[in-house]
């Protein structure tokens, strides 16, 4: 329910370049991928007792930079699939598609960091307020990074697209 009125918000944007719904899978799964993974290796980490509730600042520290690399590998791969298929005829993004590639990537950057960060502390979170982060994480993840992600994708597309397909 979330994520359908997350994308109402940018339903005009959608209206006007629906080729940025071709990507919506890619964003929301990545996200959602990269936070779930930092959420298991947190609370693993946290049962074996590797990681303690003050700790969360080290965990920033390895994730956040973790995340831009691995967000910034996935935004190459999309930024060249955008220029293959442009190039070699298969799908036409339109005149605009340079913008849409950088669009891509820059999103995936912004949402694969997003999601390390966010998977990596809601344990933390969870374990404070006294939840088991093992029984609990996975599901807020899962909601937290794929509404998140949506808002930062359309954020990223409309500063990069306004004025052109947008």
């Amino acid at each position: 329910m979330l994520t359908a009125s997350a994308m109402q918000v940018y339903s005009d944007e959608l209206e006007k370049a629906i080729v940025l719904a071709l990507f919506i899978p890619l964003v929301m799964s990545s996200g959602g991928n990269s936070g779930s993974q930092a959420t298991s290796l947190i609370i693993r980490a946290l049962a074996l007792r590797e990681v303690r509730l003050k700790d969360w600042y080290r965990v920033v520290l390895r994730e956040i930079p973790t995340g831009i690399v691995l967000g910034s590998i996935l935004g190459v791969i999309g930024i060249i699939r955008i220029v293959v298929w442009q190039e070699l005829g298969i799908f036409d993004y339109g005149e605009h598609w340079q913008l849409l590639a950088i669009t891509i990537g820059a999103a995936l950057i912004g949402i694969v960091t997003f999601g390390s960060f966010a998977g990596s502390m809601l344990p933390f979170i969870l374990k404070r307020v006294g939840f088991d982060p093992a029984s609990a994480s996975a599901p807020f993840v899962a909601t937290l990074v794929d509404v998140t992600g949506l808002i930062i994708y359309f954020s990223v597309a409309y500063a990069i697209l306004r004025g052109t397909i947008l």
